[in-house]
């Protein structure tokens, strides 16, 4: 029996959901409805200190990585991985349950973000088509450790996409660590 249209439902609702915050951080008018955002820094405590809905924009991928002026390379890939990932969350119906729930998160997680960079742009007036910056908001703090000479006070500034990237990685680790293994011939 195929799944695949509830993973995907499963897949639009919270690609509707990472866009609905995102708008309601970044504000804009979207179909006639006016939202004023925050400014760029702004801080708003969550769950006191401890948790902060915090807006700033990456201009590149994961943890501020920048790909300078081949960010519509990384834009085209995220493309790609995620008509892979929506092919196989299509057609591998005798994967466990588990395994597909996780490709479904993270082809939501690219899928969100990947509208940010195609589009927040052009919709903003801020660059052209492909090259836009993901909206971050969600500030978790850490206690201050040092890393190869940085200090960390907070973990980086995330959105719904990349914790929905960020899951569905970690449930693949599972389903591949967790699975029972076939015999080799």
């Amino acid at each position: 029996m195929n799944h695949s249209r509830w993973y995907f439902t499963i897949a639009s609702g919270l690609i509707i959901i990472d866009q609905l915050l995102k708008f309601l951080v970044k504000g804009g008018t979207v179909f006639g409805i006016h939202r004023e955002g925050m400014y760029l820094g702004q801080s708003i405590p969550l769950i006191g200190e401890a948790v902060r809905i915090t807006y700033v924009e990456n201009p590149g991928m994961a943890f501020g990585i920048s790909w300078g002026s081949a960010k519509i390379v990384l834009t085209l890939l995220t493309v790609c991985i995620a008509a892979a990932l929506a092919y196989v969350v299509h057609t591998k119906n005798d994967a466990a349950r588990m395994e597909r729930l996780s490709y479904m998160l993270i082809f939501s997680g690219a899928v969100g973000n990947l509208i940010d960079r195609m589009f927040y742009g052009v919709l903003y007036g801020e660059s052209p088509l492909f090259e836009g910056k993901v909206v971050d908001f969600l500030q978790v703090d850490i206690p201050d450790i040092v890393w190869f000479g940085v200090e960390y006070t907070h973990f980086p500034v995330f959105n719904l996409a990349d914790s929905c990237v960020s899951i569905g990685v970690v449930l693949m680790l599972i389903a591949a660590f967790t699975a029972p293994k076939q015999a080799q011939v």
